[in-house]
């Protein structure tokens, strides 16, 4: 058993506004430049819908991802001898138009047009090219809130029933934020030539070296979740890095520490590092259960002597134990890993949302007959789109999680009103009173230290008075106080 730590994210989907509140926070930090004006390394999807970039899910288009060859695991997109024969042109990789082309206005035209008999505008230009743009096509969340259903929310490959968007009483919409999946066994890691992207031992985040990196692109193409991004400007690749100079003092990242809802939970997990390939090479649906197989527990006392052993320190571990992630997780099993089939391991997971009955099914008020509960096919959103998005097409994964989540609403809608619910609700879903008491609090009352534990990392672990006696004084290579 190889112990190793990774820093993760947890999603609550049930609590996303739409409000893009994270995705603004991460561009003024990180991607306000030159070159970086295309890209949202966090963002936030409507589903249905055809996401940023668009149509990304789209595996046999854009080749991203693991597929698994006999008893082992290959590049969906490239081989060795394909990925030479690709080294200067990219077949797979999106085109900007897949994004959006990046657009300005030039508001310096509405105060300095020469006199004219008509009011001047603020024309469009493209911030790539500098040229004028007659008509814009395109933006991060072009399709949001379901707009241009027809065109965008049909295409959406998890949805298999497309007519659910032609009518209103059948129709569903949910946000998705996405960031960098930090995953374990990293497609873009693995495809890129030059080894300029690596995942870091110490909390698992995968950065890319900006001193080595080529501008291959090897690893745009083979992320299939389309996080990593190319900068036209420095002829480098980029990506979401995990806020790692907040996360390394503690603080969490931007875009959970801006969320208005407070969906998100940053924590540690511990997982066992030689299981990683095996549990890749399982049947898409028992992908979900060797993810969450690979999770150890931080208790365990083998599990933390094995740790010590790999160099994580007692903070880590103290970390791992009050993780909301191991929580959300392992212990209960309510956060699930975004499209687990590309076989990546992605290690940001989501709490499905709920959702309304669907009015076809009657009067709503008859769900006073049965104690609130609703059947799990009445659910406005599928659970074959929820499966085909969380779990690898499993339908029994999402339901005994939707049980989880609808047992713990009634039961304490129950004890809120003082008409305690069938104690059999939350125990058909496998859940007790105090494990419902601990998902209640964190779902809803759990304050910023509950919901985000972070340790800071050690970088230095011997003596400092012994470090500085062996630095020594050094040489001035000038004069102090000169230029010379």
């Amino acid at each position: 058993m190889d112990v190793r730590a990774q820093i993760v994210m947890v999603f609550n989907l049930d609590k996303c506004i739409g409000c893009h509140t994270c995705s603004i926070s991460c561009k003024n930090i990180w991607t306000d430049r030159k070159g970086a004006e295309y890209m949202w390394w966090n963002n936030v999807e409507t589903k249905p819908g055809v996401g940023y970039p668009k149509h990304w899910e789209n595996q046999e288009r854009f080749k991203g991802g693991w597929v698994v060859d006999g008893k082992k695991l290959k590049l969906k997109a490239l081989g060795k001898g394909p990925t030479l024969a690709n080294m200067f042109f990219q077949p797979n990789m999106p085109k900007i138009e897949d994004y959006y082309e990046p657009f300005d206005f030039d508001y310096g035209n509405l105060a300095g047009a020469k006199e004219a008999n008509d009011q001047p505008v603020a024309e469009a230009f493209s911030q790539v090219s500098g040229k004028k743009i007659e008509e814009i096509q395109g933006g991060p969340n072009w399709d949001d809130d379901l707009s241009g259903s027809q065109i965008y929310a049909a295409k959406d490959l998890n949805l298999q029933d497309k007519q659910v968007i032609d009518s209103y009483d059948s129709m569903f919409m949910q946000y998705l934020p996405r960031i960098c999946n930090h995953c374990l066994n990293p497609a873009c890691v693995a495809s890129c030539p030059s080894r300029a992207l690596y995942k870091r031992g110490e909390d698992g985040i995968v950065l890319v070296d900006q001193e080595v990196c080529k501008g291959w692109r090897f690893c745009t193409s083979a992320c299939p979740y389309k996080k990593v991004y190319f900068n036209w400007n420095t002829g480098k690749a980029e990506k979401c890095i995990f806020c790692f100079p907040r996360v390394e003092t503690g603080q969490c990242n931007a875009c959970a520490h801006s969320c208005v809802g407070r969906i998100r939970y940053v924590g540690v997990l511990l997982y066992d590092a030689d299981g990683v390939e095996a549990a890749a090479l399982k049947k898409d649906d028992e992908l979900v259960a060797a993810h969450r197989g690979l999770i150890l527990d931080p208790r365990d006392a083998e599990v933390r002597r094995l740790a010590k052993e790999n160099g994580i320190s007692d903070q880590w571990l103290d970390a791992a134990v009050a993780s909301p992630a191991y929580t959300l997780v392992k212990e209960f099993g309510v956060a699930l890993p975004l499209h687990p089939e590309f076989r990546t391991m992605p290690m940001a997971y989501y709490i499905p949302s709920l959702s309304p009955v669907l009015s076809t099914w009657g009067d709503t008020h008859k769900l006073l007959e049965h104690g609130m509960i609703p059947a799990l096919e009445t659910l406005r959103v599928p659970i074959g789109y929820l499966a085909s998005l969380l779990s690898g097409g499993n339908h029994k994964v999402i339901e005994e999680v939707l049980k989880k989540l609808i047992a713990l609403r009634v039961h304490m809608r129950g004890e809120n009103l003082g008409v305690p619910a069938d104690p059999s609700v939350i125990g058909d879903a496998g859940l007790d009173k105090a494990s419902v008491q601990k998902l209640y609090r964190l779902f809803t009352l759990a304050g910023y230290n509950e919901r985000n534990v972070i340790p800071a990392q050690q970088r230095e672990e011997q003596d400092p008075q012994r470090r500085k006696q062996e630095a020594g004084f050094g040489i001035l290579k000038k004069t102090r106080g000169s230029d010379k």
